[in-house]
């Protein structure tokens, strides 16, 4: 089942994107993504902060269907997932 996106309190977009990124999990998800070039799932497992696998995989799942990242396997690791941040993703930031 596919988790919605967040209420709007206003169509501004600036309350929009505080009410998206109001989360600090997803901001620090996005910040590892994007800042620190972080790919894997255990990459961000390996963060400062220490987030819980549970936490995690449910912050990459609300990135991914608010499109602000791609998930896709890697060539070099079948079984490996890589995830990358969206334009839409760098534009927020």
């Amino acid at each position: 089942m596919r988790k919605k996106s967040p209420p709007r309190r206003s169509n501004c977009p600036m309350s929009y994107a505080l009410d998206f990124v109001g989360d600090k999990w997803t901001l620090l998800v996005l910040r590892d993504l994007i800042m620190s070039r972080k790919q894997y799932f255990q990459d961000f497992l390996e963060s400062d902060e220490k987030i819980a696998s549970n936490i995690l995989a449910s912050r990459l799942k609300q990135l991914e269907a608010a499109g602000m990242i791609t998930r896709a396997n890697d060539p070099a690791h079948g079984r490996r997932v890589i995830y990358s941040p969206t334009a839409k993703a760098l534009d927020l930031l």
